[in-house]
Formats: structure tokens, sequence, C-alpha cells
């Protein structure tokens, strides 16, 4: 791409199209250089013939490599939408995916009529779950937990930025956790070792995406150790891979949950899976 130093929108446009760059992700990464929101396409439209100058053409087309370079556009912004909060993400988490907002739908509903529920977040990331249940249920007391220092560091940044009250904790899934959470809901790890689709994912971290030969050594932990910190009538919610729903009921049903179910995600894919504790059986 040219780097001139007078260049309309239309132009700069067109020549990311002309190295494939999508034009959604072109339209993004121009915003963002010109410190206008997202949403605000119809601006591009409406200026399509204005000159842009300066060092902002050069600006735009490094961005627009490190795109075709297969980095994500929420990292290239430093920040993506989830739930309806503005979440900072960088390449010490996961890009919160809207698949996931399914995750937190199903927990709201199972929070239903339970005043100040104890909810933990296992694998929390950018805090994207955590900071939507807490955001939709001010009374919620809400615990996220990641092993990862840096991921911690991006999630706390968040809760402080949105003004939400959420414990954090570093730690390996469930060690060390409090007992009597009313729900347990996690996004684990769950793509196996040898998928070729990983290589698609080479930005993003590693220990956030592998679990083992099938993807579900991380779930099976989870599930195995959940029952010891649930009340009686807690849900565990897990998210799993677009194939991965009935291995995952197979394990929640065999560890003793009861009315073990899937909820369907924006594509209508089983995207998660859960069920209900009884203390007494």
């Amino acid at each position: 791409m040219s780097t001139m130093t007078t260049m309309t929108v239309a132009q700069l446009l067109a020549a990311a199209a002309a190295q494939g760059v999508e034009r959604l992700d072109a339209q993004l990464l121009l915003l963002h250089l010109l410190g206008r929101p997202s949403g605000d396409r119809a601006w591009l439209l409406a200026h399509d013939s204005d000159a842009l100058d300066d060092d902002l053409p050069a600006r735009f087309a490094q961005l627009c490599s490190r795109r075709i370079a297969g980095e994500p556009v929420a990292y290239l912004l430093g920040e993506k939408e989830f739930h309806g909060l503005g979440l900072q993400v960088d390449a010490r988490v996961l890009v919160p995916r809207p698949d996931t907002e399914t995750l937190v739908d199903w927990a709201l509903d199972c929070m239903q009529g339970r005043v100040a529920p104890a909810v933990i977040d296992l694998g929390t990331g950018s805090g994207a779950i955590a900071l939507a249940i807490r955001h939709a249920r001010a009374d919620a007391r809400v615990t996220a937990v990641d092993r990862s220092a840096d991921a911690l560091a991006v999630a706390r940044i968040n809760a402080q930025r949105l003004k939400l009250d959420v414990r954090f904790a570093e730690a390996d899934w469930l060690a060390g956790a409090d007992t009597g959470f009313d729900l347990i809901v996690s996004n684990p790890p769950y793509v196996a070792a040898g998928d070729p689709h990983l290589a698609a994912l080479q930005h993003e971290p590693l220990g956030a995406l592998v679990s083992g030969p099938d993807g579900l050594d991380d779930i099976r932990c989870i599930v195995d150790r959940a029952p010891a910190h649930l009340v009686d009538g807690g849900w565990l919610l897990l998210e799993h891979g677009w194939d991965q729903a009935e291995a995952v009921r197979t394990l929640l049903a065999a560890r003793g949950f009861v009315q073990v179910q899937s909820r369907d995600d924006l594509a209508g894919i089983a995207r998660c899976s859960g069920g209900i504790w009884r203390t007494v059986k």
C-alpha cells in the first residue's frame, strides 16, 4: 500500500481491499486512527473524498500489514465489545467472542430468583464473563480466577475502567477457592493439541486455547472439582467446542450432575453445556 502523505478515505480503503484486508476490518482500523467510534462507519461513507494528511496513511498501512499477517483486529484496536461492555484487550488474553455471550445469558437465567448470588468465573482472561455478569446483576458477588498473572492484569484494568466490583484471584481453576457458590461458569481451553485451526490463532495465547489430545482435559478437571464448591442446586456452566456438547454432557452426568443440558450459540450450534449439583441425591 502506498504511504504517500495525501490520500482520501476512499483511496485508503480501496488500497486496503486490494491487499486483501476485509472491508469491515479496514473501516474499523481507519476509524480507530481517526479517533472516531467503531460504529461510525457511516461517517466514512459521507467523507470518502476527504483528504487525510500527515502520517495517517503510513500508520494505516502498518495496521493493515499486521492484519494481513493474521493479528486480530481487536488487538490492533486495543479493544473489543462484549455483552455491551467495551473491554481493553491485547495479546495477553483471548479476544472475547460473541458466542460466549450465550454463556453469560444462560448464567443470568440461572441466577434468577437468587438474592446476591455467589458466582465464580474460571479462566477469566480479559474478565469478559465476570464483568458482564456483574454489570447485569449488581447484587452478584463475583470472583474471577485465572492462572495467568498477565491475563489478570488485563482483567483488573477492565474492572477499574468499568467501575465493576469483582474479586480476582490467581489460581489453577478451583484450587484454593471458597465453597458455597451458586454458579460456576467457565470458558476454558477446549481445543485439541493437534487441531489444524490452531494455525489461524497463532497470535492468541496458546495456554488459553489448548487442552490435551482431545481438548477436554481442563473441562474434565473442572467437572470433577466443581461439586465441592457448589451449594445445593448450584449450576456449573461450561463453554466448549462446536462438536463437544455430547462429550461434555456425558462428563457432567457421570459426575452426578442433574438436568444436564446444552445451549445453542447464535449460529444454532450447541456451544455451552451445564447441569445442577444436588448435595442430597
